[in-house]
């Protein structure tokens, strides 16, 4: 899928992310900004672990479809235009589906200089049962 916006940037690694996904950095924390903020590309199947932030999370969909599901609630699907809101300290994941890519622009905010706990991969049975 190309990225038409943004280049598709560096490969994300293998222990947070399964499949094939890649990260432009799009603005960095700084003096006046306690966020980073980045274009993520999920090529077909690839998502993230199951992780949380401690202040939060923005998502917005820029091309494709994909999934977001927060720990013991149903997996909606998300599509290009979407704005995706995460509270903090909520475990969840996102990513592509099982035929098709997406790319959304992550909005990540630091507390106390943490940005995400990664946690467990997502697994093939997880994922499964949201392409269903």
């Amino acid at each position: 899928m190309p990225n038409t916006i943004f280049p598709l940037g560096n490969p994300l690694p293998n222990d947070w992310f399964t499949g094939e996904a890649f990260l432009m950095p799009l603005l960095a924390q700084d003096h006046n900004h306690d966020f980073s903020a980045g274009s993520v590309t999920f090529q077909v199947g690839a998502r993230t672990n199951w992780h949380t932030h401690p202040k939060g999370q923005v998502l917005i969909v820029i091309d494709g479809e994909g999934f977001y599901q927060e720990k013991g609630k149903p997996a909606r699907k998300i599509v290009k235009g979407e704005v995706v809101n995460i509270p903090e300290n909520i475990e969840h994941w996102h990513g592509a589906t099982a035929t098709t890519a997406m790319t959304h622009i992550a909005i990540t905010n630091f507390k106390d200089g943490v940005q995400v706990t990664w946690l467990q991969a997502v697994s093939d049975e997880e994922f499964t049962q949201v392409n269903l």
